[in-house]
């Protein structure tokens, strides 16, 4: 008899029921009865100007919506049933002992997943993170029955792994052990270094709420999370494709070299045809440019007609004119020449080259008539309409995608598909859609003859053209085996900045996957897709750096806010976000911890998800590999009410640290060694006391060093790190196991991390000049361009002390030569041996004395920012500590303009890539608007 958790049966039963069923409270004889019902309220619904009018409502018709929508639980427009699911999902939790208290630290270690999974492979999109991998993160933060929240969800993998969680071979998966109770089970170390199983985590489903701005996202997204069950992909939707292959499928059959047998084809080969830049003769790519036996495109090859040696990029493209029946226009186009097909006769493969019978075939099949609807889009300009250049080979609507036959093949389905009631078909009619869009997938020489080139609409040199039936059969037969969830999660379409269906404090945790900065121009990408659904996206508030829409990073910055304050509204006191991160630019990190921050969140442990696979943009232009994932968290009411009682006096910001240490990791093991937890070390705190102060309108009451000191009185330092008292015995139980610890590297690049730098090389060991000169030099090599470089000793003189021979021994020199130097052991701190041997070592001053020095070094930074302010050009080369200061005392000051006018000198990627100053720049811009 199989074991049961806590909600585990709600997966039990891997179809929706077919007899009667419960939804929202109401009680249907069937699934088509519930379905029929919802839709009549979501089509009065639809009349209804102002619900047309939320932000992010899709470019639609009606007939068009609800064809997509499954309602209640999924729309293709905002959904009005969201705060109903949640009343009613949050109605149906167990009860918690009165004793229970939540508490989570952050999810503290890297996350490696791979791709391959049938339920990930399903139906390709830009992006994905493996379902396999969420499910760590939701086991980790949740427990069953809570509401898990994705804004961006894409094709809603956050949802099944949320369902997933439910499922103990998938949980067992991923190398845990579930108890006959459902207690799940992960690997320790215990006090004495054995390995151990702990419990972390209960077995049973969570629930989902899927948000995404795109109609073709969601319409996926609810399909894969039990929209559409393995039982709707039936005889019905075969019998479809195989009326529909009666009438057309001769496009696909070819004649074998025996020249009787028919063949079907899976692929035929399109190349570009070129002109010589020097006789102006024809060249056929494929024919002159293929090494067909080393299988790779060559960087140069002959004209085949007068022999000149050639590139690629020196020849100009063939164009040719033809009348395009949708438009009713005559239109230029590259000229492009089928030149291999591959096709099969029974099981076995087999290639040719086009012969008169194909030819004859194509000429055929461009006179054949369209009869059934196309979409008549033309195609935005957007960030890959400039990069790309197709509209410059003639590639200016949506169906000049698709060869003819594929326009001809998706338009049959589609009509069908809809004309027989089966919304399952036109889904995996879409799945198969990226493979038909023939110009974008190019032949990989020595590889499958179709793979799309995701997040480009690149059109390449040879480009294989898919047989849509073969493809569609597979694909149908594929989902059999993956969509099999039953109605867990809820889903909308629109923006997240605007999530007007969810109540406050009503989610549980949030996981996402935002866009990045013009990483992926999402909207101008799906526009294929989403022509065929005949609902596009509205792009208005779609948040992406898109040059094509003039969306810059400000505007990036402002949409991406937007939603993260939704998302800190709707997210329960103490809950948890994660957000991973993909985007190889700084100025794009900056904005989202930013947003974060403005928007009340307080990051506690940045990680990576590395999803195993590369894109295509990552394998051709040597992007970021790994993701990040930041974890952050919503802070307490308790803290919030306290802080406005205390906000501004030091007792309030050491209530922020205590609260901000308990939410933090106490111990992290990097493979075999423990490793330094960054938000634990006296600059990250220190850092983020001061955001947390500036994104309330609250004075910073502690200065560097004030709060320096504090840490060192208040909490339990051990490696650089700092700790509570009920923490810190933790950490030395496992510390202790660990002769090294596993060092962060920290590059130099300007005057604070210069002075980190020497603070951590001083401590360690105090040096004279001539000693750390030549090392200072090798770690300044990335120093910044737009950074004051500053000598040495200035660094040291405005930071540190210097013995100069005079009186005793200070003990930070003490310490270190009695114990390198056994001559020098047990001596008085004045003894003429240990103060020769001293003399002129740089140390790093205790707080009384360091705190003497910040006040001369802030004096001489603020006497620079003076000079920044009455400059009247950009500045080029500044002294970054000096700006940061003076930001800081303008904002104490409430002098914003000062901050603004100052910002307007500085070179836009420097604000942009530096947190602090980027902070104190946007709060100083927000206030000035306030007043």
């Amino acid at each position: 008899m199989k074991e049961t958790s806590l909600f585990d049966s709600l997966l039990e039963e891997p179809q929706k029921p077919s007899g009667p069923m419960t939804c929202l409270g109401m009680t249907f004889e069937n699934d088509k009865a519930r379905r029929a019902h919802f839709t009549e309220d979501l089509r009065k619904k639809l009349q209804d100007p102002e619900f047309r009018k939320i932000e992010g409502f899709p470019i639609g018709s009606d007939e068009d919506i609800l064809n997509l929508s499954d309602p209640p639980y999924y729309t293709a427009c905002p959904n009005p049933w969201i705060a109903d699911f949640i009343a009613e999902w949050e109605a149906q939790k167990p009860e918690q002992p009165e004793s229970y208290h939540y508490h989570r630290e952050p999810f503290a270690a890297d996350v490696s997943e791979g791709k391959n999974d049938p339920i990930y492979n399903a139906h390709s999109y830009h992006t994905k993170v493996p379902h396999k991998a969420i499910m760590r993160y939701i086991l980790h933060y949740t427990q069953p029955g809570d509401i898990v929240f994705d804004g961006f969800c894409g094709t809603g993998m956050t949802g099944v792994a949320a369902q997933m969680c439910g499922d103990r071979e998938a949980v067992m998966s991923l190398g845990y052990q579930v108890e006959p109770d459902g207690t799940i089970l992960q690997e320790e170390t215990d006090d004495d270094g054995k390995k151990v199983w702990r419990p972390f985590s209960k077995l049973g489903v969570r629930r989902a709420v899927l948000n995404d701005l795109s109609p073709a996202a969601t319409f996926i997204s609810s399909s894969l999370n039990g929209s559409i069950a393995t039982g709707e992909i039936d005889g019905d939707i075969e019998r479809t494709i195989s009326d529909v292959e009666a009438k057309v499928g001769w496009m696909y059959q070819t004649i074998h070299n025996d020249g009787k047998t028919i063949g079907e084809i899976a692929y035929t080969i399109w190349s570009d045809v070129l002109i010589c830049p020097s006789c102006q003769a024809d060249i056929v790519f494929w024919e002159e440019a293929v090494d067909k036996k080393a299988l790779k495109v060559l960087s140069e090859f002959n004209c085949p007609h007068c022999g000149s040696l050639l590139k690629k990029a020196d020849c100009p493209k063939k164009m040719v004119s033809s009348f395009d029946p949708i438009i009713g226009d005559t239109i230029s186009q590259i000229k492009q020449e089928p030149v291999l097909i591959e096709y099969y006769i029974g099981s076995r493969k087999h290639t040719k080259k086009p012969d008169e019978y194909d030819l004859e075939r194509l000429r055929r099949i461009e006179n054949e008539p369209i009869t059934s609807w196309v979409p008549f889009s033309k195609m935005p300009i957007g960030e890959r309409y400039l990069k790309d250049s197709f509209h410059l080979i003639g590639y200016s609507h949506v169906h000049h995608f698709f060869k003819k036959n594929s326009t001809i093949s998706i338009s049959l389905l589609r009509s069908e598909f809809l004309k027989r009631g089966r919304r399952s078909g036109v889904f995996v009619l879409n799945s198969i859609t990226g493979r038909l869009v023939s110009n974008i997938v190019g032949y990989q020489l020595g590889k499958r003859g179709n793979v799309p080139m995701s997040g480009t609409l690149y059109v390449p040199s040879l480009i294989a053209e898919a047989n849509p039936f073969r493809a569609i059969k597979s694909k149908s037969k594929s989902f059999k085996s993956v969509l099999n969830q039953k109605y867990l999660s809820a889903c909308n379409t629109g923006s997240s900045s605007s999530l007007i269906n969810i109540h406050d404090n009503s989610i549980d945790y949030i996981f996402t996957d935002p866009p990045f900065g013009n990483n992926l121009s999402y909207s101008e990408l799906n526009v294929l897709s989403e022509a065929w659904l005949n609902v596009l996206t509205n792009d208005g508030p779609e948040a992406i750096v898109d040059r094509g829409r003039k969306k810059e990073a400000f505007d990036y910055h402002t949409l991406l806010s937007s939603c993260i304050n939704e998302f800190y509204r709707v997210i329960k006191p103490n809950g948890w976000i994660t957000v991973e991160f993909h985007n190889s630019k700084n100025s794009i990190w900056n904005i989202i911890q930013q947003s974060l921050g403005e928007a009340g969140f307080v990051v506690a442990d940045v990680r990576t998800l590395d999803k195993m696979g590369e894109t295509y943009k990552q394998s051709q232009q040597g992007l970021v590999k790994a993701d990040l994932i930041i974890s952050a968290y919503k802070p307490s009411d308790d803290l919030l009410e306290q802080f406005k009682l205390n906000g501004g006096t030091e007792h309030g910001a050491w209530e922020f640290i205590r609260n901000h240490l308990s939410q933090l990791p106490v111990f992290v093991k990097n493979g075999s060694k423990p490793e330094i937890i960054l938000e634990r070390q006296f600059f990250m705190l220190f850092d983020r006391m001061v955001a947390f102060h500036v994104q309330h309108g609250t004075t910073v009451p502690l200065s560097a060093n004030d709060f320096r000191s504090g840490l060192q009185q208040r909490f339990s330092e051990r490696d650089g790190m700092y700790f509570l008292a009920d923490q810190v015995a933790d950490y030395d139980k496992k510390r202790i196991l660990f002769a090294e610890l596993k060092q962060t590297s920290l590059f130099v690049t300007d005057e604070a991390t210069a002075i980190e730098w020497l603070r951590a090389v001083i401590k360690e060991k105090p040096q004279s000049v001539s000693d750390l000169q030549p090392q200072f030099l090798k770690e300044i090599a990335g120093w910044n361009k737009n950074e004051a470089s500053l000598e040495l000793s200035t660094l040291l003189e405005q930071n540190f002390l210097r013995y100069d021979g005079k009186g005793p021994v200070p003990e930070q020199i003490h310490a270190y030569l009695s114990t390198n130097w056994k001559d020098l052991r047990n001596l008085p701190k004045d003894a003429p041996a240990l103060v020769t041997k001293a003399r002129d070592r740089w140390y790093v001053p205790d707080p009384n004395k360091a705190g003497d020095l910040e006040k001369l070094r802030e004096k001489a930074l603020l006497k620079e920012f003076e000079e920044y302010k009455e400059v009247k050009k950009k500045l080029k080369v500044f002294r970054l500590e000096a700006v940061r200061a003076g930001f800081k005392k303008s904002w104490q000051e409430r002098d914003y303009a000062v901050i603004v006018a100052v910002a307007d000198k500085i070179p836009n990627n420097v604000l942009e890539e530096d947190p602090k100053l980027l902070m104190w720049y946007d709060q100083a811009v927000t206030r000035m608007g306030g007043e």
